[in-house]
């Protein structure tokens, strides 16, 4: 599921898999196993890597086709380990939207170097 999005979003982008592989910081490799279905379940850290180049969400990626949150059977341990800390630790959703809004501007500025 989450992978078919990654790969309907990248194709519109118009990216190759090296390419947002190259944008995101993540491995093509792995990328490319999750559009296959190969692999299910992302980091967290991956899901906001590759979130900015394709202007999009993490909620977004994580919602099924009728716009739920995957059931938590769907998320590995790791998930639910860091969303329990992350609430529990007081994070709010505006706090997770500004971190997103932040990696998306770290990623503006890294581009803004190349160029």
């Amino acid at each position: 599921m989450i992978g078919k999005k990654i790969k309907r979003l990248r194709q519109q982008k118009g990216y190759s898999i090296t390419e947002l592989g190259r944008l995101a910081a993540v491995s093509k490799s792995y990328l490319s196993q999750l559009e296959r279905g190969l692999q299910t379940n992302p980091s967290l850290q991956f899901l906001v890597k590759v979130s900015g180049p394709l202007d999009t969400s993490i909620d977004y990626l994580l919602q099924d086709s009728n716009g739920q949150i995957h059931e938590d059977n769907e998320l590995d341990e790791e998930w639910k380990v860091l969303i329990r800390q992350a609430i529990e630790d007081g994070l709010k959703k505006e706090d997770f939207r500004e971190y997103r809004n932040y990696m998306k501007f770290q990623e503006w500025m890294r581009e803004q170097k190349k160029s």
